[in-house]
């Protein structure tokens, strides 16, 4: 495998170059987000989109952040059509690989490439992600870890979804002082998790998926629950981390409105698509509105408040002793010794079988059809019987949708390798 990762570290490097370039423009600053980051939050952009970002992109912004979504749009417009054709060629030289393989390779390649012209155009730091084949897979994720860190160490960010295996690899990458924005975390308790046992620089709370799984189920408008569990856990992470007991960082993601961005001031990083971004500009707040607000204390409104108890929502925000003490007895085990499928039985034998869920081939296909919002009668029993909690349904949910459009794009990659 050494050999074919050099190869294609190569061709990466060579097929960057023979791209055109985008002549780095000169960006201006903004009042209003120089004021966000005098709250402490460091502002990011949600896109893949050269074309979004740079029509919003000012110096105060430091980073974006792709994934799988994101970078399917860019690859179904074919912007990409003639560099897989040419990846070939160069899988050609790499035996034993199969036609999975080998697809796995181009999207290792697109997502490479799309970073390095992100790198290229805003000098920022990127967030690359890796294939959702290897979201259960150990070495494999370490692997492309590794590999991704290589193409770009001055600034890229490996994303790694929340998993059993992928909270080993971040650990194991984040112990080599590789960048990981662990991702797909939808909760304070997940997140502490991931901040206590992986220490990778960042974890996120997807919060709009949230808000809309209490809007689409009917159980309420949704207001306010991912900003709750945001600041949840932006507190928990900012306890561990002045216990010296982790260095990660909170993002909020899956901004929707740009109310949000007034609303989360303070939390340590935002990744706000272009349109958000926009909507924040357009709702022209004083500057001295603009104030660090972690330590409110949002409330969550339900039509019947028995659905509250139902959907297991405390499951997003609080974090309890059993939890902790789960944690504090993990650091004890050797981590590199354990599989995707032993730290799901480490969690459960430990009473916390409902976070890291050995999900049955009936429900992943379930959530897989209902797409990134679950329907809540359809797993109200198990989170009634406390087996799942919101935030690992939420989790699969992500995983599945993200897996979805991995497959669209796996899809235009095998025809034009075909093709070529």
């Amino acid at each position: 495998m050494a050999d074919i990762s050099s190869k294609i570290h190569d061709f990466v490097q060579e097929a960057f170059e023979a791209l055109p370039k985008s002549p780095r423009a000169s960006f201006g600053e903004s009042r209003l987000w120089q004021a966000l980051r005098q709250t402490g939050t460091e502002p990011w952009l949600d896109t893949g989109s050269i074309e979004q970002a740079g029509r919003i992109w000012s110096l105060e912004f430091s980073a974006l952040t792709t994934n799988n979504t994101l970078l399917n749009r860019e690859v179904q417009q074919g912007t990409y059509d003639e560099v897989i054709r040419r990846t070939k060629a160069v899988l050609s030289c790499c035996r034993g690989l199969s036609q999975a393989d080998r697809v796995i390779e181009t999207a290792f390649i697109l997502n490479a490439l799309h970073g390095l012209r992100l790198v290229e155009r805003f000098d920022a730091y990127v967030s690359v992600e890796e294939h959702t084949e290897v979201a259960g897979d150990v070495e494999r994720s370490v692997e492309y870890g590794r590999r991704f860190h290589a193409i770009c160490p001055q600034r890229f960010i490996v994303k790694i979804p929340l998993t059993p295996a992928g909270l080993l690899a971040a650990g194991r990458l984040s112990a080599e002082g590789i960048p990981v924005n662990h991702t797909l975390g939808f909760s304070a308790r997940q997140n502490y998790i991931m901040a206590r046992i992986a220490r990778p620089a960042f974890v996120n709370v997807f919060l709009g998926r949230l808000n809309s799984f209490v809007a689409d189920n009917d159980l309420g408008d949704g207001n306010y629950v991912g900003e709750k569990a945001t600041l949840a856990s932006q507190a928990a992470i900012a306890a561990l981390r002045k216990e010296g007991l982790t260095e990660s960082r909170q993002i909020a993601a899956s901004f929707r409105q740009g109310r949000q961005v007034l609303d989360l001031a303070g939390v340590d990083v935002m990744t706000i698509p272009p349109k958000v971004a926009s909507e924040f500009l357009q709702l022209e707040p004083k500057t001295t509105d603009i104030e660090n607000r972690t330590e409110m204390r949002y409330e969550v409104s339900l039509r019947d408040e028995n659905d509250f108890e139902a959907a297991r929502l405390n499951t997003l925000w609080d974090i309890d002793e059993n939890l902790i003490a789960c944690c504090r007895t993990l650091k004890k085990e050797n981590l590199d010794s354990l599989t995707h499928s032993g730290l799901t039985e480490f969690f459960r034998g430990n009473g916390c079988g409902d976070i890291f869920v050995n999900w049955t081939g009936e429900q992943v296909a379930a959530s897989y059809a209902e797409g990134k919002i679950p329907r809540l009668e359809n797993w109200r029993k198990a989170l009634e019987e406390k087996t799942i909690g919101l935030d690992s349904l939420m989790n699969l949910a992500g995983l599945n949708s993200f897996a979805a459009d991995q497959a669209a794009m796996d899809e235009r990659i095998g025809r034009c390798l075909d093709e070529a």
